[in-house]
């Protein structure tokens, strides 16, 4: 049989996908948005969908809890993790490290499409602020982290012929997600206002490979010697 690279694209969004598509973002850009005004505690769920001209049960179709309409980005990151690590022929930080570089690169992009790049960079130290200062966020936060971790322990601990609570794919999993917490430190740090977007990408991606070169070694070893 005659090999041939074969390209997939995504199917067209038809018009019902689209609307939910822009329903959800309209959910959580309204949450946001008001979560950073007034405070996440405040806020009630049915004055969300007021806002937007749903009703509540229908922000709760959309959303499971109130957490997740401020931290509904992971579903993506979630995603990417179970492709990205699942590469045989890429080691799981250069596999980590290209999805961070997405990610990084798609909230640097946004800031500095604003009309205001400064005060979009302080809206997202608000925004790490919010999630630190509220115990229930603080709480779903770790448990998303939790979940990334059981995600990437799976996948490392099929690529060694191991278990997934077999200490090895365990502590792999959790240096890996560290280094989400590194870029979110980093990017709180840098958008101080003192710094273009790119050179806050460029900053927080340099503090990223630096962390991410303390396991790297370690990771490609034990993968080389299963």
């Amino acid at each position: 049989m005659e090999a041939r690279t074969v390209e997939w694209t995504a199917p067209p969004e038809g018009l019902r996908e689209r609307k939910k598509r822009l329903t959800r973002q309209r959910l959580t850009d309204t949450a946001t948005a008001m979560f950073l005004e007034r405070g996440f505690d405040v806020v009630r769920v049915a004055e969300i969908a007021a806002a937007c001209g749903v009703s509540e049960k229908t922000v709760f179709n959309y959303f499971p809890t109130k957490e997740s309409l401020l931290l509904d980005r992971w579903d993506t990151t979630a995603a990417s993790l179970r492709t990205g690590l699942a590469d045989p022929d890429v080691s799981p930080v250069e596999a980590a490290l290209r999805i961070l570089d997405a990610e990084l690169g798609a909230m640097t992009a946004w800031i500095a499409a604003q009309d205001d790049p400064v005060a979009a960079g302080a809206a997202v130290q608000r925004f790490g602020d919010l999630i630190r200062d509220t115990p229930s966020l603080r709480a779903h936060h770790r448990d998303t982290l939790d979940r990334l971790v059981a995600i990437a322990a799976e996948i490392i601990a099929g690529r060694a012929g191991l278990h997934a609570d077999d200490p090895e794919p365990q502590i792999a999993a959790t240096a890996l997600l560290g280094l989400w917490q590194i870029q979110f430190g980093g990017l709180r740090g840098y958008l101080d206002g003192s710094r273009t977007p790119d050179q806050v990408r460029e900053a927080v991606r340099v503090d990223v490979r630096r962390a991410a070169q303390v396991i790297d070694a370690g990771l490609r070893a034990f993968l080389a010697d299963r």
